[in-house]
């Protein structure tokens, strides 16, 4: 049962890993938090599920087709949304209203043009279980753990060994300088949105399949926040940390303790978090968290 419950619990935890990825991608760069994030994830999920349902795609095509959707989405998210803003060096409070505005903006498009009803992906890996140590594992739980590492172990080797990666960390660290040494800071920006895009996409399916896809299913990103917050906001080994803690014990609250208990706990660790350690486990200190 222990064993059961704690692969249960890194599954949600990877989940909530891909999805606070992409708030400290933003954050890193922009020092806001992009609350549009949550509807980015949605409609990666209904991407993926007009490409399942539709067109009966295999799951990696479903995957590869909502990354690229959820991508773009976010790309001229940005584009429409905050680049204006940031030209006139707003401040982050104005981004950040924007950003509210967009994710009510794109639910609300979502209730006009598809509606409210609850959709489910087809069964990709069915009921199969895997038996470890006379526990009983499923398949999907299994899988979206692994996928989730795997995929965020490209993110750290994209951003520490290639020229772009190179250069998003040097925007991190000073963005007016990174724009002196010839980096085009529109791309650059545009590139971060994309990959931030991407993982809300692959976050959105596994979302999906696990559960239903529906439109306000964005407001799961909270915990994500919680998570990006646990880890330290604008750091990607924070963020798959934090995610992993916040689902394991999610998971260990709900069964041991009460499943109507869990958020109270989440949002309890988030305020000691927050109280007691403001930059989470491996951020970095700043001059201002938004």
């Amino acid at each position: 049962m222990f064993l059961q419950t704690l692969i249960t619990g890194l599954s949600i935890g990877g989940i909530y890993a891909l999805m606070a990825v992409g708030y400290s991608l933003v954050f890193s760069v922009l020092n806001f938090s992009n609350f549009a994030h949550g509807a980015v994830i949605m409609l990666g999920a209904y991407v993926g599920l007009a490409l399942a349902t539709k067109f009966s795609l295999g799951l990696g095509l479903v995957i590869a087709g909502s990354v690229v959707g959820a991508g773009i989405i976010a790309v001229l998210n940005e584009r429409l949304a905050y680049s204006s803003l940031r030209r006139r060096k707003a401040p982050s409070l104005y981004l950040m209203i924007s950003a509210m505005g967009c994710a009510v903006f794109l639910e609300n498009m979502v209730y006009a043009t598809i509606g409210s009803r609850f959709y489910a992906f087809p069964e990709f890996f069915g009921r199969q279980i895997i038996n470890l140590r006379g526990s009983s594992v499923s398949l999907l739980d299994m899988g979206a753990f692994l996928f989730a590492l795997a995929a965020i172990l490209g993110l750290h080797l994209f951003i520490g060994r290639t020229r772009t990666g190179i250069a998003i960390r040097a925007g991190v660290s000073d963005m007016t300088m990174c724009s002196l040494m010839g980096v085009d800071l529109d791309r650059l920006i545009a590139i971060v949105f994309l990959l931030a895009g991407a993982f809300a996409g692959v976050a959105g399916v596994f979302l999906g399949i696990k559960y239903l896809v529906y439109p306000t299913m964005g407001w799961v990103t909270n915990k994500a926040y919680i998570a990006a917050v646990i880890g330290g906001l604008g750091s990607l080994p924070g963020a798959l940390a934090g995610g992993l803690i916040l689902g394991v014990v999610e998971t260990f609250v709900s069964t041991y303790v009460s499943s109507v208990l869990r958020d109270v706990f989440s949002f309890t660790l988030l305020i000691a978090f927050l109280v007691l350690r403001p930059n989470g486990l491996l951020g970095r200190d700043g001059e201002e968290k938004v």
